[in-house]
């Protein structure tokens, strides 16, 4: 097949690292890939697979949303015409390029898959959660005109039934990592900062991730000189919060790690892995954390308490993490056995459900229900990851 991916690059986000993944193995499985992203035409991404590019114009873009120029519609209209792809799949950027597509595609004849990734929250029990659900009820009557959308859990997939897209149009594809790569192994990390415990958080520093709550909690645990909380990525907050948690409580700010072997060192060193998010998707760090084998601990907002489900980890309530996390913190610095046991039932949750070969197998199966229902219209409904397909 050849696949028209239309994704982004750039700045470093999940999405960023769900389009590398899943372009790369569909190359490596002689599948034909065009990328179609946001960028000037002298951006280079050394880490990325070569395959052929095209570059459309904008005006803004963030780890959030983009914003594209007036004639990037035109430019991704006339690539997609001599490209001549037998499916284009949109891994949404938020922009307002995404409510065009369906037009144009239906246009040239192409069939159209979205990977929808925005956080949420399905209870709503904050200003976050609230603002993720505009997002949600923003998109729901567009994507209603794709093909297929791909969700990462049920709970999204119900979020988006309830606003009125059909749930044959919705297939349930969580995110997927390399067990090979994400995997238990020898790592120097602790031996670096001095640390006999480590504890570790990753992804954005910003509102949404709930971090401060994660920080004061630390704080006032008291966890002594031999534990660690290591501070990996960037964002709006970092400024206001780093000079007030620093070295003094044992907490590293790492800034943003973009080599993937020195964030899988880390993890593999880390005791803990703690994700207090008020809103979230699937998370990509979560699971490659779970791949290492390492204890975890995240909100059930979003589809992380799915994924932590039934033993696999601890699951917060999105509601007084820090009195949550105040009292775990010394269980988990003095039972080395409880995290220990955690770990590796994360990587059997991983091992389990969210490996990247499966995500790819399920999502080739999708490709191919899609084209061949170009013939015969057929109800996709039933394609999950997690449930057995039905004849």
């Amino acid at each position: 097949m050849h696949i028209a991916w239309l994704g982004k690059k750039s700045p470093f986000c999940g999405n960023v690292t769900y389009g590398r993944e899943i372009t790369n193995a569909l190359l490596e499985k002689h599948h034909k890939v065009s990328f179609l992203h946001f960028a000037e035409e002298e951006s280079q991404y050394s880490d990325w697979p070569e395959c052929s590019e095209v570059f459309l114009p904008f005006l803004y873009k963030s780890q959030v949303y983009t914003i594209p120029t007036l004639k990037s519609s035109k430019v991704l209209t006339r690539s997609l015409q001599q490209l001549k792809p037998d499916l284009v799949h949109a891994s949404l950027t938020l922009s307002p390029l995404d409510f065009r597509l369906p037009e144009i595609c239906q246009e040239l004849n192409l069939p159209l898959v979205a990977t929808f990734h925005p956080a949420f929250d399905s209870k709503l029990r904050n200003i976050s959660s609230s603002t993720q659900f505009l997002t949600y009820q923003l998109y729901a009557p567009f994507l209603a005109h794709y093909d297929r959308t791909i969700v990462f859990s049920r709970l999204q997939r119900d979020l988006l039934i309830k606003l009125g897209v059909k749930n044959a149009k919705l297939a349930i594809i969580p995110n997927g990592v390399d067990t090979k790569k994400y995997a238990p192994g020898p790592s120097n990390f602790k031996s670096e900062i001095n640390a006999d415990r480590l504890f570790v958080y990753q992804g954005r520093i910003a509102t949404e991730k709930n971090i401060e709550a994660l920080l004061r909690a630390w704080k006032l645990s008291n966890m002594g000189a031999n534990s660690k909380l290591v501070i990996v990525g960037d964002g709006p907050l970092r400024s206001s919060l780093q000079p007030f948690y620093g070295k003094e409580y044992g907490i590293i700010w790492l800034g943003f790690v973009g080599d993937d072997r020195r964030r899988i060192e880390i993890l593999r060193a880390a005791d803990v892995f703690i994700l207090p998010s008020l809103v979230e998707g699937l998370s990509l760090s979560l699971l490659e954390a779970m791949a290492c084998g390492v204890a975890c601990c995240a909100t059930d907002a979003g589809a992380d308490g799915e994924v932590l489900e039934l033993g696999a980890g601890v699951v917060l309530n999105t509601q007084g993490v820090t009195t949550q996390l105040k009292t775990l913190f010394p269980l988990f610095r003095d039972r080395p056995e409880i995290t220990q046991l955690l770990g590796e039932k994360a990587r059997e949750r991983v091992i389990d459900r969210y490996t990247l070969s499966r995500n790819i197998n399920t999502l080739e199966k999708l490709y191919l229900e899609i084209l061949n229902s170009d013939r015969a219209s057929g109800d996709l409904s039933h394609l999950s990851y997690f449930e057995p397909e039905r004849k």
